[in-house]
């Protein structure tokens, strides 16, 4: 599967993409990740990519021109396009549903905004499935970008160790939160492993488990039950 991430701080991935399983899984060419620049597409001598928004207010909004000229340069490289992502608050809200969609793509690009956010024509023109992280405000797009990257490389065959990794996720498994784990050692502060995880019976762990899915749901998050 291939990344495109299309931002105005491309540096900001550096470490990102040289840690852990996301650093294995490009390795292993099981992932690749490509990374461009707006300012490269800039037409003025300053490489200027942001400018004032018509009718007042505060901040810079990223414009048209070299965002068009990026994604277009950037679709060509392969001769089927790949799935174009704006992050935005106003997008459709990541959840393990949507992961799971785009995990079914060949290749994703991430638009990343900064400042006040993009001309509203990139939206209307390019037509991108604007996504969420959440309902709150980041500095730019390039942390979510990371988000979608790490939540969408667990479902990709190989990236994981284990593949019942994914599968057992939280909202993975019928949408309901995971069961708790414990590790050794088997006591600690006054604290136990429940008995049920030691006893070497399977079914009755598999139950336990599922029980222990259904109550910490309940607590912490009874709106997936409704759903």
């Amino acid at each position: 599967m291939r990344f495109d991430i299309l931002t105005l701080f491309p540096a900001i991935f550096d470490g990102f993409l040289h840690q852990g399983l996301l650093s294995k899984a490009i390795q292993n060419d099981l992932l690749e990740v490509e990374l461009w620049d707006y300012r490269q597409w800039a037409t003025d001598k300053h490489h200027s990519v942001d400018d004032r928004p018509y009718g007042g207010g505060p901040g810079m909004l990223i414009g048209c021109e070299s965002v068009f000229r990026c994604v277009e340069r950037v679709q060509a490289e392969t001769e089927q396009p790949g799935q174009l992502i704006m992050l935005t608050p106003y997008g459709r809200k990541l959840d393990q549903k949507l992961v799971t969609e785009l995990s079914r793509h060949n290749r994703l690009l991430l638009l990343c905004g900064r400042y006040e956010g993009f001309d509203e024509r990139i939206s209307e023109g390019l037509k991108p499935l604007e996504i969420s992280v959440g309902d709150f405000i980041c500095n730019g797009g390039e942390v979510p970008a990371m988000m979608i990257i790490e939540t969408v490389m667990r479902m990709i065959p190989g990236v994981l160790g284990d593949e019942a990794s994914a599968r057992e996720d939280s909202f993975s498994k019928e949408g309901i939160l995971e069961y708790p784990q414990y590790t050794r050692p088997r006591n600690f502060r006054g604290m136990s492993v429940p008995e049920v995880l030691l006893s070497g019976d399977h079914q009755k762990i598999a139950q336990w488990r599922e029980k222990m899915s259904l109550q910490r749901t309940r607590e912490r998050r009874d709106d997936l039950l409704d759903q």
